[in-house]
Parts: C-alpha cells; sequence; structure tokens
C-alpha cells in the first residue's frame, strides 16, 4: 500500500510539472500573440509630427481632419526643411504662391510616405492646388523599403539576450560573477562587429562609409541589452531569463517601431519608450539616415540599461561579498577560496562554448534575415492581361513579371480569386485599368501602381487603378500582416511546448509525449485562434472555425519534429529545431510581401519547410476561401506524419537516459526567437 501510495503521488507530481511547463508555455504563447498582433496590425498616423509653413492651407486641413497628424508650423520653408533633414518631422506641406510643395521623408518611415503622399496630392487635385512632391533623406537602393533598421535590431536584440542566457548557464548559475560584466562587454563589441561586418561589408544593406559610425551603436545595443538580462538574473535567479525575455523581446520588441514609431497605437508607442529596443531602432536609423542627428534620448536609455547592470552585476559579484566577508572574523574567512584550477579552466571552456554558439546564432541571424528581405524586388511577379496595350510593355522593363494571358475580365477575377495572381490590366484601346490585390501581398500594390502609372504617363495612355480582394482585408488588418505575425507564436509554442516538457520530465521522450503535445495544440491553436480573431479582430469570424485547425496544426508539426530532434540528439535539438524553423523556415515563408520579392535561395527553400506551408495555408484559407493550399496542407501532414511514426518507432526500439534538466533550459532561450519581426 505505502509503494502504490508513493506511485501515485509521484505520478501525480509528474503530472503537475507538466501541466505547469505547457501552461507555462502556453502564457507566454498568447502574450506573444497579443503584443505583436495588436502593436502591428494597424500601422497608421497617430499624432505623427509634420511640419507647415505659409498662410493655413485646406489641403493640410482635408487630410489632418482623416489622419493622425500633430502640426507644428516652422517660420519659413528653410526652417521646416531643416526639421525634416534632422529626423523630427514626417513629412512637410509648404503651402503659399502660385503652387504647394509636399515633403515627404522616406528614411523617416516609408510606409508613411505611402499614407501621406498619396492623400496629400488627391486633396490637393481635389481643390484644384497645384503640389510638386520634395523627397528630403531618400531611403538607400539597398532599403528600398527602409527596413534595414528593423532586420539589424534582430541579431543585436537576441544576441545580447542570448549571450547572458548561455554564459549563465555555463557559469552554473552565478549570474553576478565579479567578471561577467567584462565578459558580456566584450562578446557584445564582437557581435557587434560581427553584425557590421555581414549586414554593411558583407550583403551590403547599408554602403561601407557606415561601418564606423554604427558600430559603437551596435556595441552599445547589444551591451546594454546583455548586461540588463545578467542584472535580472541576479536579482531573481533563473526566472530572471524568463523576465527579460518577456519584458525585453515579448512587450518591448513589438513596440520597437521599425516601420516607424508614429504608426504605432499610442500606447504602445509610450510602453515601447521605456524598452531598449525602440531607442535601439530610433539610434540606428538616425545614424544611417540623419547624420547622428537627434540621438540624445536613445543614446540616454541605453546607457541607463548599461550602467544600471553593470552596477547590479558589481554589487551581487564583488561588493557584497566584500562586505560579508569583511563581517567574519579571521583571515580565512575573510578570503574565499580560489576555484581549483581545473575548475577554472573548465568554466571558462565552458564559457568560450557558450559564446561560440552565442556568436553563430547571432550571424545566422544577421546573414538570413537581412538577406532575405532588406531588398525586396519582384521576380516573375504572377500578372494576368486581358487585352493588349503598350503600357504592359513598358512597365515590364522596371518590374519582372509572369504575365499570363485572359480572354476577359471575368477570366482575370477568377484567376485572382483562386490565388493566382498579384495583378492584371484590363486594356481597350487607350483605356486601362489596373487591378492590384491588397490580399496577396503587402507591396505589390504599392510596386505596381508605381511602375505602371510611370509607364501610362511614358506611351501617353490613361490608367485606372482598382483594387480587388475576393475577401476584403479585415478593417483592423489594412496591409494583410496578421498572419505573418501570428505565425511566429505558433512556430515558437511548437518547439517550446517539446523543450519544456523535456525539462518537466526529464525525459526527451515519454510514453504519452505525442498525447500530451498534440493536446498542447489543440489547445494553443483555439488560444492563438480566439485572441487573433475574436479579440483582436484580425481577421473575418467567419473564417474562426476553419483557422483553428490549421493553427493546431501548425503547432503540432512544429512540436513534433522538435521532439523527434530532441530524442536523437538530446538538448541540442532544441538548438536544430530553431535553426530549422527560424533561422531558415521563417525568412523563406514570404510572408505579408510575398514568395515573389525572396531572393532565389529563400524563394526556392521554403516549400521544403513548414513556415511557408503554414503561412499559405493560414492565408488563403482565410482569404481567398483555400484556393491553393493543396501543397501546404499536403507538406504539413508528411512532416506530422512522418514526425510522428520516428517518434513512436524510436521510443519503442531506444530507451530514453535522462536529460539533465539544465540542459533543457533552451526553452528559455527560445521564446524570444522570432519574436521582433
Amino acid at each position: 500500500m505505502a509503494e502504490q501510495a508513493a506511485s501515485a503521488t509521484g505520478a501525480r507530481r509528474a503530472a503537475a510539472k507538466v501541466a505547469l511547463a505547457l501552461g507555462l508555455v502556453l502564457f507566454a504563447q498568447a502574450l506573444l500573440a497579443l503584443c505583436l498582433v495588436s502593436a502591428q496590425q494597424l500601422l497608421v498616423p497617430r499624432n505623427m509630427p509634420f511640419g507647415v509653413t505659409g498662410p493655413p492651407s485646406p489641403v493640410v486641413a482635408e487630410v489632418a481632419s482623416r489622419t493622425g497628424l500633430a502640426l507644428t508650423a516652422y517660420p519659413s520653408p528653410s526652417a521646416v526643411t531643416e526639421a525634416a533633414d534632422r529626423g523630427e518631422l514626417y513629412g512637410a506641406y509648404l503651402s503659399g504662391g502660385s503652387a504647394d510643395t509636399l515633403i515627404v521623408v522616406p528614411s523617416k518611415s516609408f510606409f508613411t510616405q505611402t499614407e501621406l503622399e498619396p492623400a496629400f496630392v488627391a486633396a490637393a487635385h481635389k481643390l484644384d492646388r497645384p503640389v510638386t512632391v520634395q523627397t528630403v533623406r531618400p531611403l538607400a537602393s539597398t532599403d528600398p523599403v527602409g527596413a534595414v533598421t528593423s532586420l539589424l535590431l534582430l541579431p543585436l536584440l537576441i544576441g545580447g539576450y542570448l549571450a547572458a542566457v548561455l554564459v549563465y548557464k555555463a557559469a552554473h548559475g552565478t549570474a553576478a560573477a565579479p567578471w561577467r560584466a567584462v565578459i558580456l562587454a566584450g562578446y557584445a563589441l564582437v557581435g557587434a562587429v560581427l553584425t557590421d561586418l555581414i549586414a554593411g561589408l558583407g550583403i551590403g544593406a547599408y554602403s561601407s562609409s557606415h561601418f564606423w559610425p554604427l558600430l559603437p551603436c551596435f556595441w552599445l545595443v547589444t551591451s546594454a541589452v546583455a548586461l540588463a538580462a545578467a542584472a535580472m538574473q541576479a536579482l531573481v535567479g533563473k526566472m530572471g531569463t524568463l523576465l527579460v525575455a518577456v519584458l525585453f523581446i515579448v512587450i518591448g520588441g513589438p513596440p520597437a517601431g521599425g516601420l516607424g514609431t508614429y504608426l504605432l497605437p499610442v500606447y504602445w508607442r509610450n510602453v515601447g519608450v521605456l524598452f531598449p529596443p525602440q531607442s535601439a531602432v530610433t539610434l540606428i536609423n538616425h545614424v544611417l539616415y540623419f547624420g547622428g542627428s537627434d540621438i540624445t534620448t536613445p543614446l540616454v536609455v541605453l546607457f541607463l540599461y548599461a550602467f544600471a547592470g553593470t552596477a547590479v552585476i558589481a554589487w551581487y559579484g564583488r561588493i557584497r561579498p566584500a562586505r560579508a566577508a569583511a563581517r567574519k572574523a579571521g583571515a580565512a574567512a575573510q578570503t574565499p577560496p580560489a576555484a581549483s584550477p581545473p575548475d577554472s579552466r573548465r568554466a571558462l571552456t565552458g564559457i568560450l562554448v557558450a559564446l561560440g554558439i552565442c556568436a553563430v546564432m547571432q550571424c545566422l541571424f544577421a546573414t538570413n534575415y537581412m538577406s532575405a528581405s532588406h531588398a525586396p524586388k519582384a521576380t516573375d511577379l504572377p500578372f494576368g492581361a486581358v487585352g493588349t496595350s503598350p503600357v504592359l510593355a513598358a512597365a515590364e522593363q522596371h518590374i519582372s513579371l509572369k504575365v499570363t494571358p485572359y480572354p476577359d475580365e471575368a477570366a482575370a477575377r477568377t484567376a485572382i480569386d483562386e490565388a493566382r495572381l498579384f495583378g492584371a490590366l484590363i486594356s481597350s484601346g487607350s483605356s486601362n485599368t489596373l487591378i492590384v490585390v491588397p490580399s496577396m501581398s503587402d507591396l505589390a500594390p504599392l510596386d505596381l501602381v508605381a511602375k505602371f502609372e510611370d509607364a501610362a504617363k511614358a506611351t501617353g495612355q490613361t490608367l485606372q487603378v482598382q483594387q480587388y480582394a475576393p475577401t476584403p482585408l479585415a478593417p483592423k488588418d489594412p496591409f494583410g500582416l496578421v498572419q505573418g505575425l501570428m505565425l511566429v507564436p505558433l512556430l515558437i509554442g511548437g518547439y517550446m511546448s517539446s523543450t519544456l516538457l523535456m525539462a518537466a520530465t526529464g525525459r526527451a521522450a515519454g510514453r504519452w509525449r505525442a498525447a500530451q503535445l498534440a493536446g498542447f495544440a489543440v489547445v494553443s491553436g483555439l488560444v492563438i485562434d480566439v485572441i487573433v480573431c475574436y479579440w483582436l479582430q484580425g481577421f473575418p469570424s467567419s473564417s474562426f472555425w476553419i483557422t483553428w485547425p490549421i493553427c493546431t496544426l501548425i503547432v503540432a508539426v512544429v512540436a513534433f519534429v522538435a521532439a523527434v530532434l530532441q530524442k536523437l540528439l538530446g538538448p541540442v535539438g532544441t538548438l536544430v529545431t530553431v535553426v530549422v524553423m527560424i533561422l531558415f523556415g521563417n525568412p523563406s515563408s514570404g510572408g505579408a510581401t510575398g514568395v515573389p520579392y525572396l531572393p532565389a535561395f529563400w524563394r526556392d527553400l521554403g516549400p521544403y519547410l513548414p513556415p511557408r506551408n503554414g503561412y499559405i495555408l493560414l492565408h488563403h484559407t482565410i482569404y481567398f476561401d483555400g484556393h491553393g493550399t493543396g501543397r501546404a496542407l499536403t507538406t504539413l501532414l508528411i512532416y506530422l506524419g512522418v514526425a510522428a511514426v520516428v517518434l513512436i518507432v524510436l521510443d519503442l526500439r531506444r530507451p530514453e537516459a535522462a536529460v539533465p534538466v539544465d540542459a533543457t533550459e533552451a526553452a528559455a532561450v527560445a521564446v524570444p526567437i522570432g519574436a521582433t519581426p
């Protein structure tokens, strides 16, 4: 009886550990989905700094009544232009005389320009007011949509976080050792140099002249994150790792403002000021495009994090131990025993290995995400044509199209309904109608309109632009970003569930492992679906029920793949899963921009990995009635079936050795990966 009672007690404790582990994953996953989607689903101007000069303009009044602009009057055109040149304004309007001038600042925010320029030009035309557009601080040709700043944040932020976490683990939890600050600051410099070399000189995302100005910025960002993370570990122990991930990545990452701080909801913009990511984005952007002007605030914030982290580490690593030793009687008590040389060498080796892993991960983030996304350019963009027109031939000189002729407009629209086209040109004589599909891509409509309008002017043809989508985008997702955003917590939840389950049980597999992961996937898919669909209204509620099993399938695929790799490789399997799913799978998914805008390597790799198939299945089901999802669904089911069979076979044929719980704390490392799109 006693043995039975002890066995039952042990079983209850094991079940409680499993429930707690999966509950933590579900909480982190739900919080990440809530933060990411709510911060970035609706990017529109909100109290955006905008300059005006000259007499009051009805054009400005017309646009300001519909757009969230914070108007500031300047005494002269030169004053407002200088303010824009310093990065203080997102745009300006100069009124007076026979014509007005609209100033746009694309390097401040490319997507703000795409909002403001059409609005002002249309208002001026409506009010019969001539207007010219003047560009201040244009984007570089290697950064046509202003993505480089956000992409630089990924390796810097995650490199600093990983350095603190992995060094903490390698040093067996001594987060406040006296040498910790020096090691982390030293690694931050190495990571900054690697990121600068890869992104600048290697990939060419910015000119080589920016190498030295950006290097200290990169060093400061990585140092601030690493030192603050180590300080939190010193204050609260192992939970400090999770706390840093939640504060700096899950909460601090979404309001970083890479697309424009004043496009964020006001509360997210205010939250972002408190954390390093937003300050890092502002610092990098202003050094890269505005000659380092107006960077006092981000410098102060980042230095405060670095200094505070160093002070906490010094207190717990040197000052407090020294005071405690001084209170003890006797010389022996005053000097703590030094570690034996073998232990010191072993600890040093562990730290070097940890930092080596961190450097590799940081390099992969810098290389993969930057090379995939810094300069999106369409290649063989699927496009339909009805009739013949010189406009199409002229446009093809500036954008790569894969043109398919259709007998009439109805046939072209049917192809759009089936998610086969990104746009179409309907021609009849000298009249042309360009149909763009905002639910297929956030960038393609802008790209097509710009190229075809120029082509129409060059050929003397008339052109009308018409937006068309089989299922209109949700009002709170006007740019079609939500499916790409919600994919991130689904992927992270998948491998975190398997990893924390390994930590809770001390084994990489078990009799009920597959059932536990499948059950988690069902609950996880439902939670994400409810948050994004009903709470945040990120997609039409009519798609709720079909989206739930898709979310479940994505989580289950990643969880089962992670479980197999962990069974074969132990805790290293988590790292391999992160590399496959996040470092290669996520950049090759295509996301809201679309697969044709990926470079050849990423375009060809994506079909073989779950993230692109998961995105297509989600996106096409919600906005294209499930058309074009057969291959994606088949691929995901093959992944799930093969992983499940392999896991069962391995469980039956290979006795499972215990896995050190400390080693499975890679789950804490897994929290931030990919959380800053």
